[in-house]
């Protein structure tokens, strides 16, 4: 001991021995962080996953929208199905756009898909207007668009369906989407039509009415014509018919 008040360490003190067992004792706070973390983990892994729906569409006047928004609401109404609003990319330049009166900012809420995303889709609906009795060029274009999702065949065995939109009642609400079928089948995909199961209302003929058994439809006229109840109803029958129907190839309970 020096002189004076302070103390100091003797240096021949021996240094502190830390034992293996001592360090080997785990940190309370990390500890409880890393079992918090595995808890977290494992609910995840006990909770559910989602079957995803798919709703794919081309709206140049609002028709298909209309209807596509419906369809999500038929796929949403099936517990453990959710039904994802997705848009394909416009093709043609504003100002032909604007020549033909387009709306300006339509289905600006609404993602625009990649051709590879669909590949995350446990079903999938297209929904598009008709052009001479087929599908309108934008959603050709996407189509045209999956030639590395069809070389691999990772659509291979997916569900998928049509709902459309026409000007009149003779303008291809059957040829527009059985047309679209070849698409479907060089990707070896599942089509599901809803044949005649929306019931009754698929016989009455007391007013006008879009769709058939190949999928819900809508006429638009000459674009003032709002889609009528009907039609709205089997757009929403059509999703909540093809959610059950993937649930069901899914496996999910």
């Amino acid at each position: 001991m020096g002189k004076g008040c302070g103390c100091f360490p003797s240096k021949k003190r021996p240094p502190v021995v830390v034992s293996d067992h001592q360090q080997r004792l785990p940190n309370p706070q990390t500890t409880n962080h890393a079992q918090q973390q595995q808890q977290e983990q494992k609910r995840q892994q006990q909770q559910p996953r989602k079957v995803k729906i798919f709703i794919v569409f081309y709206s140049m006047y609002g028709h298909v929208e209309i209807l596509a928004r419906r369809v999500k609401t038929g796929v949403d109404s099936v517990d453990g199905v959710e039904g994802l609003l997705y848009r394909v990319s416009e093709t043609l330049p504003v100002e032909i756009l604007d020549q033909m009166r387009v709306p300006r900012g339509k289905n600006a809420d609404v993602p625009e898909i990649s051709p590879e995303e669909l590949a995350e889709a446990d079903g999938i609906l297209f929904g598009f207007p008709t052009r001479y009795g087929v599908m309108a060029a934008q959603m050709k274009a996407f189509f045209d668009s999956t030639t590395d999702l069809w070389r691999l065949q990772r659509l291979a065995g997916v569900p998928a369906g049509f709902f459309v939109s026409t000007g009149t009642q003779g303008g291809g609400q059957e040829t527009t989407a059985w047309t679209a079928i070849t698409q479907l089948a060089h990707h070896g995909m599942i089509y599901v039509p809803i044949g005649y199961t929306f019931g009754a209302g698929m016989f009455k003929m007391d007013s006008i009415r879009g769709g058939s058994p190949y999928g819900a439809g809508v006429f638009s006229g000459d674009g003032t014509r709002e889609p009528s109840e009907t039609e709205l109803a089997l757009a929403e029958h059509q999703g909540k018919y093809m959610a059950a129907l993937v649930k069901r190839f899914s496996g999910s309970p």
